[in-house]
């Protein structure tokens, strides 16, 4: 199932991300994740691709045995990071040949001790380039996604000049948009309104993260530019040593955001799960009692 063609059906996309698992624990807790998340029916889930492709074959893997194994629609992740273009290539074949027909085209982030990101030598540079790639070597036999910041990417935090990029990405080919995490729902109106005004008309779903660890959402928002709304974050930390009590505001505002975003028009949420289930199942829940799930 092509994910593109979920959009349009008089129905809200709900999706789910996770990341490959580094151990067999690890593996244990996506696996009890899965479990528990299957019966809530995502549209489809993601996978993420480790810097350098250092998850290269764990993401392949774990694509095909969600989409196999557990019946739901997945989404592998694909970067430019450390990968020149025949070994990008057989990544793709690899999906390709795994059933896979949907990929999210990502720059990436520079891997761990670079502060900036370096193209390998015929390699890409963007994910605009990446994307045309795809498009040359697999035309529309792949549905593909791309990446969408709210606040204006990390390395490009002039709103206009990143709204010119995001366009580069659509004119390359991609069918739709998933955002960055963000905590302040203006800031995904104000950016489906620049895109709208730039052209833009593909869907954009937004991207929410439940807080659950607060160190870790401060890591997490300092290394990708999402910014956390003073009150809240000041409210999280009266509360940090707390975990239930954290969790519960991260559960109450990710819920909030949700609401209002699916009743101001957004056509679906795409959560970053972390691996874990239950703050997404408890938001699911109340999207469910309130008509919107």
């Amino acid at each position: 199932m092509k994910i593109k063609n979920l959009f349009g059906q008089q129905r809200r996309i709900f999706s789910f991300e996770f990341f490959p698992p580094k151990s067999e624990a690890g593996g244990a807790t996506l696996e009890k994740t899965l479990h528990d998340l299957a019966d809530l029916s995502p549209a489809f889930v993601s996978v993420t691709y480790g810097a350098g492709g250092s998850t290269r074959d764990r993401t392949i893997e774990l694509v095909s045995r969600i989409q196999k194994v557990h019946q739901i629609t997945a989404m592998a992740h694909l970067t430019c990071v450390g990968s020149n273009r025949t070994e990008i290539a057989a990544v793709l074949d690899r999906l390709v040949g795994e059933g896979i027909e949907n990929v999210i085209a990502l720059r990436g982030d520079p891997p761990a001790g670079q502060t900036h990101f370096e193209a390998v030598a015929d390699g890409f540079a963007y994910a605009s380039e990446l994307t045309t790639f795809i498009r040359e070597r697999h035309g529309h036999d792949l549905c593909l996604a791309g990446a969408g910041y709210p606040e204006g990417h990390l390395e490009c935090r002039d709103l206009t000049a990143d709204m010119a990029n995001l366009g580069r990405k659509v004119a390359a080919g991609i069918d739709f948009i998933v955002t960055q995490l963000f905590f302040d729902n203006q800031v995904y109106f104000d950016f489906v309104k620049r895109a709208r005004a730039a052209g833009i008309t593909i869907p954009i779903v937004p991207g929410i993260m439940p807080i659950t660890n607060l160190a870790q959402i401060e890591r997490m928002t300092k290394m990708c530019g999402a910014s956390i709304p003073t009150s809240f974050h000041a409210e999280l930390d009266r509360q940090r040593a707390d975990a239930t009590a954290v969790l519960a505001l991260g559960v109450a505002q990710a819920t909030a955001q949700c609401v209002d975003l699916l009743r101001g028009g957004a056509p679906g949420v795409h959560f970053y799960t972390l691996n874990q289930s239950p703050a997404t199942r408890m938001i699911l829940a109340a999207l469910k009692a309130t008509h919107l799930a």
